[in-house]
């Protein structure tokens, strides 16, 4: 799998009139811990469907369990992972939109007071639906005629999908409005977001840079304490794992892709002693620096 190289992904929707994706990944034998969805946000929605294995996405600091078939709604600006949890294949569909979809509903009262809270970010539905209302596993099904038309895109299949997109964001809105305005089942909201997107957007860009958890802490203004608890909670891995594993795609890639020499990219992602960086590149990625190259 690729991974984007900065965390906030600027994902191209196709059309401005109809700006929804279909992205079909397929992590084929997965090892426990394997990153399978690069931690980013994106100023869309982004819908998960599970379609085979399991694996645990960290979505705004909570940790979200899911199996075969669960769905996860992830709303715009929300910082989000994934990692596998066994030896095996997983597979999950993800379809991206933006709320502009539904620009020419904006006029209809039922909408306005239905769809609209939602779409605007004054409200967020549940991320695992099903979890607080088994109900919503019925709804399921709109989801998976949606995939269907955007993979096969026959005749007007944009319309189709747009359909079934707001029947779904509709009968969620059915189900839990009215509790979340009593004040009942809201999702917690993240406060250090913001401030934990530049941290981690200065670990992605600069591979090199010595930052301890003491200067990462002060960052996002907190003591090196809560700090480590937050970020392992946010991200599923702690600070120091983080930058690793990090360092360790950004050599991977290079090796793959660059002609310098294994001591460059050694220093190039922050590992001034080639034995040292031989040693951490093995313990992420199963091989030498050497046997990577000549894969």
């Amino acid at each position: 799998m690729t991974y984007p190289r900065e965390l906030w992904e600027n994902t191209r929707l196709e059309h401005k009139t109809y700006p929804f994706q279909l992205f079909r990944n397929r992590c084929h034998e997965a090892k426990p811990n394997d990153c399978i969805l690069y931690l980013h946000w994106h100023e869309h929605f982004e819908i998960i469907v599970m379609r085979e294995g399991s694996a645990m996405f960290h979505i705004d600091s909570r940790p979200y369990l899911v199996r075969t078939g669960d769905v996860l709604i992830i709303p715009g600006g929300g910082l989000h992972v994934g990692y596998a949890l066994n030896h095996e294949n997983v597979y999950y569909d993800c379809v991206v939109l933006n709320a502009s979809l539904f620009n020419d509903w904006v006029h209809d009262p039922v909408h306005a007071q239905f769809v609209a809270p939602y779409l605007e970010g004054r409200l967020h539905f549940p991320v695992m639906p099903a979890e607080q209302d088994e109900a919503c596993a019925s709804y399921y099904p709109l989801l998976d005629e949606a995939i269907v038309e955007l993979d096969a895109k026959p005749p007007a299949y944009q319309l189709v999908v747009k359909s079934k997109l707001h029947a779904f964001f509709t009968l969620l809105s059915r189900t839990f409005m009215q509790q979340q305005l009593a004040g009942k089942s809201a999702e917690p909201y993240f406060v250090n977001r913001d401030r934990f997107k530049q941290l981690i957007q200065r670990i992605e860009s600069d591979f090199a840079e010595k930052l301890s958890i003491t200067q990462a802490a002060k960052q996002v203004s907190l003591n090196p304490y809560h700090f480590c608890k937050l970020f392992k909670k946010l991200t599923g891995r702690t600070f120091v794992e983080y930058v690793n594993v990090s360092r360790m795609n950004e050599a991977e890639r290079l090796l793959r892709e660059s002609s310098q020499t294994i001591t460059e990219i050694a220093a190039m992602v922050g590992c001034e002693n080639p034995n040292y960086f031989t040693k951490l590149y093995k313990q992420y990625k199963g091989m030498t620096p050497s046997q990577t190259r000549k894969t």
